[in-house]
């Protein structure tokens, strides 16, 4: 029971070395090669101190299938899904537990082209796979894997910067905090292309996390990046999640900037550049993303929460940029996936070209649309909670079901869903 349980909703994801194992991830290796049936699949980890024996063990269960391995080493998600895509591989595998505590690890996969494997396909039969080769036999040989290397980054960092014209970039001060995770080894790579300062905060990588959990949604984690801004009069801050597939923001005045309004900001950066594009938003938050993309001459289109759903409709529509308020935000020359750094670069820009300060941009809009940010809640039956809800609150108002329920009255709204992850 306790094995089924880590397979979620997006991913894969547990305690180590109970439930999640070497052996565990060998038997996901095999099955990932019968059900996605790749020739060639690329393999990284993230800096959490099991994540290099996870991923020896995932190879050695790819090769025992006959699938050609190519390790990209120490890297962050977003660095899969480009290797994958941009050499043209069947499969990708990223070993990483991205902002849970330390004593977790887990795999993301996605299969050729970057498409996300989830409950909605794959992971289910991928699941069903390992659930049987484990109740056979919870102790296999893990024969040593043998990977081709690939360095992948210099290409990664050449795909970033065709987000931004480098010429129009002025001298920024950026504070940045990768939280003892990855990020800042992409941060070194784009920083010779670059005009700015970088002020390092908790920036070595350390799979010990000695300055906590890489979790900027937690208030206490943002402390650091906070105080650094502050402290150097930066022009902004940035903090990431442990793989960096998340950005978050803290403007030139120490303020934490919710996700929300980033995607916002981003869709018009975007619509600045392609006039009546469609824009993607997730229904936990979204007068604010439909207003600006509106205003801005583009089309808004709500899809459910989740990545996977996100880069479904992304696909669907041919979307030129998606946002969820969780600062996840997706990018159609990204192969439709999710980056942590192509937003920052982004926001770079925009405070270059226009020349006015980060809070300039929220400042207004959060005036406007105020909101309480996501709220989580542990109960009894969460479903009984929604139907209550629904009856206290859903007189003469806009009901949508995308995703969980959207109450909507004339001055406020709300969106109550179930977890997906937890």
């Amino acid at each position: 029971m306790q094995l089924d349980e880590i397979f979620k909703a997006y991913d894969i994801r547990g305690k180590v070395p109970e439930p999640l194992n070497e052996g565990v991830a060998y038997y996901i290796g095999q099955a990932f090669a019968q059900i996605i049936e790749p020739t060639k699949v690329v393999l990284g980890y993230d800096i959490r101190l099991s994540s290099p024996r996870l991923k020896q063990a995932t190879a050695a269960g790819l090769q025992s299938q006959g699938v050609e391995v190519f390790d990209i080493g120490l890297c962050g998600t977003e660095e899969i899904y480009f290797a994958t895509s941009h050499y043209g591989m069947e499969g990708g595998v990223m070993v990483t537990a991205s902002h849970n505590p330390m004593d977790y690890n887990g795999l993301k996969l996605v299969k050729s082209n970057s498409r996300p494997i989830s409950s909605d396909n794959e992971l289910i039969a991928i699941k069903e796979w390992v659930l049987q080769a484990w109740r056979q036999d919870e102790n296999p040989l893990i024969p040593v894997a043998q990977c081709k290397t690939l360095e992948s980054r210099p290409r990664f960092v050449e795909h970033l910067l065709t987000y931004v014209d480098v010429k129009t970039l002025t001298p920024l001060k950026i504070a940045v905090d990768p939280g003892n995770g990855g990020a800042g080894l992409v941060i070194d790579a784009l920083a010779p292309y670059l005009p700015f300062e970088f002020i390092k905060v908790n920036y070595q990588p350390d799979g010990t996390f000695p300055n906590g959990i890489p979790n900027p949604l937690l208030v206490e984690q943002r402390a650091a990046i906070i105080h650094a801004v502050k402290t150097h009069q930066a022009d902004f801050g940035l903090a990431w999640d442990g793989d960096f597939d998340r950005c978050f923001f803290v403007d030139e005045q120490g303020e934490f900037i919710e996700g929300y309004y980033l995607v916002g900001l981003l869709a018009q950066a975007f619509l600045d550049k392609n006039a009546g594009e469609k824009i993607i938003h997730d229904p936990r938050l979204s007068w604010n993303s439909i207003d600006l993309v509106q205003s801005s001459g583009g089309q808004a289109i709500q899809s459910k929460t989740g990545h996977a759903f996100i880069k479904d409709a992304m696909r669907k529509e041919n979307a030129v940029y998606g946002g969820e308020m969780s600062a996840h935000h997706y990018f159609r020359d990204f192969f439709y996936c999710d980056s942590g750094m192509i937003p920052w670069l982004l926001v770079a820009e925009q405070l270059s070209q226009k020349e006015k300060p980060l809070s300039h941009f929220i400042a207004d809009r959060k005036a406007l649309y105020p909101c309480s940010g996501e709220i989580n809640f542990k109960v009894n039956d969460a479903t009984a909670c929604l139907q209550q809800i629904l009856q206290d609150y859903g007189k003469d108002a806009q009901i949508d079901y995308t995703d969980g329920v959207s109450i909507e009255h004339k001055r406020w709204r709300c969106n109550i869903r179930l977890s997906n992850t937890e």
